[in-house]
């Protein structure tokens, strides 16, 4: 079978059945991330992102190649999620950037697209770190330029190209030692991989049903889909929040066992009548914030802090590109600043900034929550933007964060043995105790924090934990460290029963 051209139909039917081969592996990849902590991490990040520009292309009828390019760029840009997802989107923007030129796509045209893809990912992320997805990205790209001359028959040069993802992703664990230690091979370069051989099967005409995978096991034919329609009714004393609605709404996305077609949550009484809100009438203020986070209490510390707008999220549940993008836009502010709080949305809020074009948006690199609260506690309202991005920037760095939540795997990391359900320690550089009781894990992980100019821990206790608990640690650290001041607040957090800082 020779195929020498590429049409813009075929590149719609390649896409989408790349992305329906990573949605039916997204579990699996999610078993190659590292930290056994209990999220949708990896797999679930560049799914939902690749799903969004799937949307995107589906809805297309008749469309010419440069049409096709769009729905694909623009849809995973706005849609990425996580760092993963954010490489993946910009690997397709720097592809589709080429193809967008051209009525049909050859070998050549295919070499140049994936040194541009490349290229732009590279550029996306400002400490490239090689055994991940990039690596697995460039390996693909050299052997497309090394095909470049050597055959005109996409087939074969697909093949190629696709045995060399593979032989590239297979040394992801000698690249980089907490791969080789966990016994896995890089997550992103996995999905990256299975988005190239899903979209090579779309190529020759292959139907695939893809079904959801475990790992371990291959691609089978799927049965006919069942639906199954679960209803049920939450009764409160009072309307639930927006940040509480979107966290209902995120958690039932996480717990599904298959995909959820569609998700309705709202007040019975109310629901029928909102109406859109009226864009502001006030004049806009030089600045304003905005935060992710989940759990009530530490929602209500962003929002006394001056925070003006929430984004449930974090660990479990990575905002998107475009859920940046739309939470700035309510903010009524001239130069808005967000506070990520999670190393892994980081990339997706540089990528909003720098897709806004009504507003300035300065990304705070806050990794952690306690991070975030300092950034806000050192926001100064007199101040320049450029003064408070450089001071807040700044002061997060002076903030040693902890955090404690249970292993959902067994497996081995900095050389420590790790059995599921065991509690983890987990701090800035890496993982700090391990332990089958929450509270010896916990003082394990309080002892390598805290040093002689340590003056302050203050503990979030969330999921896991309650207030006489996170009380009663409390109180064995001040008397452990008589010179500490200790601060013990809700937090309400989902997936870590604590959340520390140390200043």
């Amino acid at each position: 079978m020779e195929i020498q051209t590429i049409d813009a139909s075929l590149l719609a039917k390649m896409f989408l059945s790349g992305a329906r081969n990573l949605e039916a592996k997204k579990e699996w990849i999610n078993e190659l991330n590292v930290f056994p902590v209990p999220d949708g991490d990896t797999g679930t990040n560049m799914t939902m992102t690749i799903m969004s520009a799937a949307n995107a292309v589906s809805e297309l009828k008749d469309a010419d190649m440069k049409t096709v390019s769009k729905a694909i760029s623009s849809g995973s840009l706005r849609g990425a999620r996580g760092n993963s997802g954010v490489i993946l989107s910009q690997l397709f923007r720097g592809l589709t950037k080429v193809m967008a030129n051209y009525d049909e796509v050859t070998v050549d045209i295919l070499a140049e697209a994936f040194e541009k893809a490349v290229q732009t990912a590279y550029k996306a992320v400002m400490q490239p770190k090689e055994g991940t997805i990039l690596t697995v990205a460039r390996g693909a790209a050299d052997k497309a330029a090394e095909m470049k001359g050597k055959t005109d028959d996409i087939v074969e040069f697909a093949e190629a190209v696709i045995a060399e993802a593979e032989a590239v992703l297979a040394k992801t664990p000698d690249m980089l030692p907490v791969l080789k230690q966990a016994g896995v091979v890089d997550s992103g370069g996995q999905g990256l991989v299975c988005v190239l051989q899903g979209a090579y099967d779309a190529l020759i005409g292959k139907e695939v049903d893809y079904e959801p995978v475990a790992a371990g096991e291959g691609v089978v034919k799927a049965p006919e889909k069942v639906k199954t329609t679960i209803e049920f009714v939450i009764e409160t004393d009072k309307p639930l929040a927006t940040y509480q609605i979107k966290e209902i709404q995120s958690k039932i996305q996480s717990l599904s066992v298959g995909a959820v077609s569609e998700i309705k949550i709202g007040d019975e009484a109310t629901e029928a009548k909102e109406e859109p809100k009226a864009a502001p009438s006030e004049p806009a203020k030089e600045m304003g914030f905005v935060s992710i986070a989940t759990g009530e209490g530490l929602t209500s510390i962003f929002t006394e802090l001056g925070c003006d707008y929430m984004i449930p999220g974090g660990q479990t549940m990575n905002p998107s590109t475009d859920d940046i993008l739309s939470a700035v836009e309510k903010v009524n502010a001239k130069t808005v600043f967000v506070l990520p709080n999670n190393k892994n949305i980081i990339l997706a809020a540089n990528q909003a900034a720098a897709i806004c074009e009504d507003k300035k948006i300065v990304v705070i690199p806050t990794k952690t929550i306690p991070q975030g609260i300092t950034a806000l506690i050192s926001f100064d309202a007199d101040a320049s933007v450029e003064d408070n991005e450089s001071n807040m920037t700044e002061e997060i760095k002076n903030v040693k964060t902890g955090q404690v939540t249970y292993a959902v795997r067994d497996t081995m990391i900095d050389d420590k043995e790790i059995t599921k359900d065991d509690w983890m320690g987990m701090g800035d550089s890496g993982l700090l105790s391990v332990n089958a009781d929450i509270s010896v894990a916990f003082k394990e992980m309080i002892d390598e924090m805290v040093s002689e100019d340590s003056a302050v821990v203050s503990i979030y206790w969330g999921e896991g934990s309650d207030q006489e608990k996170a009380e009663a640690l409390g109180k064995e650290i001040e008397e452990k460290y008589p010179d500490l001041e200790v601060e013990i607040s809700e937090g309400g957090q989902a997936v870590y029963a604590y959340i520390v800082s140390v200043e």
